[in-house]
């Protein structure tokens, strides 16, 4: 199952042909990225990177620009597992707009660390749980 969200394209996102620059669209699915762990895992991503010292950083990514977005544009993320592996978990992303079209799609591979040395953790079981609770359902 997974999760939506959504947040308006602001200005300071733009470049000078007046669409979100591709550094934004990252920063953008990146806030997505953390706002998806409290509804997949029950957990705030600040929780877990202040108290419970884990991160998970994007170590892979590959990414389709389908449509540009546009200021004022609102972009409703689609987030969902691919895979949950030992240490390391894929995220897939959509992006549509306030009509429906696609505008940008990303598959993002993520390990989990400790934050003091980086090192690669085994996913936590309960992050585990909420993760694979979240997988991908392909239609097609």
């Amino acid at each position: 199952m997974a999760v939506e969200l959504a947040r308006r394209v602001d200005y300071p996102m733009l470049d000078g042909a007046n669409i979100a620059y591709f550094p934004r669209i990252f920063d953008l699915a990146h806030r997505f990225f953390e706002e998806a762990w409290e509804p997949m895992c029950g957990v705030s991503y600040p929780t877990m990177i202040n108290e419970r010292n884990i991160g998970f950083p994007v170590v892979h990514v590959q990414t389709d620009f389908e449509a540009p977005l546009r200021y004022g544009d609102t972009v409703h993320a689609t987030l969902s597992i691919e895979k949950v592996g030992t240490s390391s978990c894929t995220w897939y992303y959509e992006f549509h707009n306030q009509h429906g079209e696609a505008l940008w799609r990303s598959t993002q591979v993520t390990v989990c660390v400790n934050m003091d040395s980086l090192k690669p953790l085994a996913i936590p079981d309960d992050l585990r749980k909420g993760l694979l609770e979240h997988l991908r359902v392909v239609t097609e």
